[in-house]
């Protein structure tokens, strides 16, 4: 009886221990990746659309053109990541960190990026109409050609940090 009690509290506390991700699973929309380490991975051009990569890291992976429409990067590491031209469309990646990534021509429409680290990050050409940006750090961003948060504005060439 004992035993049984202390395997339902544990089932209760921690319901992800037997629905936990797969850090092994292939690519695929919706795979559950959540604190993997991606780190370095070739994943260009695959669909991970309605994915969990909370608190995930894909430090200088490769995610050309990449679907990550509707995943869930809450805190996800894309640290030097390669993402050009990659679909973030409708994505929550609050609290993640873009430092030094290549997010040219990549689409951001309607991304909650509330709080992400965009350092010395490239948005070239990237659209960020609709996007979530309060308390988004730009620091050093280039974000030339860039189509700003109103989805009217085409950030001038030059724009560092911010869109002018």
């Amino acid at each position: 009886m004992r035993l049984v009690l202390i395997l339902a509290v544990i089932v209760l506390v921690r319901p992800s221990a037997s629905f936990g991700a797969d850090c092994t699973q292939p690519a695929a929309p919706g795979v559950d990746w959540q604190r993997c380490y991606m780190d370095g991975r070739d994943l260009t051009r695959h669909d991970l659309s309605g994915a969990r990569l909370r608190e995930t890291s894909f430090q200088r992976a490769r995610l050309t053109e990449t679907v990550l429409a509707k995943v869930d990067g809450y805190r996800g590491k894309f640290i030097s990541a390669v993402m050009t031209g990659a679909r973030l469309d409708d994505g929550v990646f609050s609290d993640a960190d873009f430092t030094k990534a290549d997010l040219a021509g990549a689409s951001l429409a309607r991304a909650d990026l509330r709080r992400a680290r965009f350092y010395h990050a490239s948005l070239r050409g990237a659209d960020l109409t609709g996007a979530k940006t309060l308390g988004a750090d730009l620091l050093n961003a280039d974000l030339s050609g860039a189509r700003w948060t109103d989805g009217k504005t085409i950030c001038a060439e030059g724009s560092l940090g911010q869109c002018n």
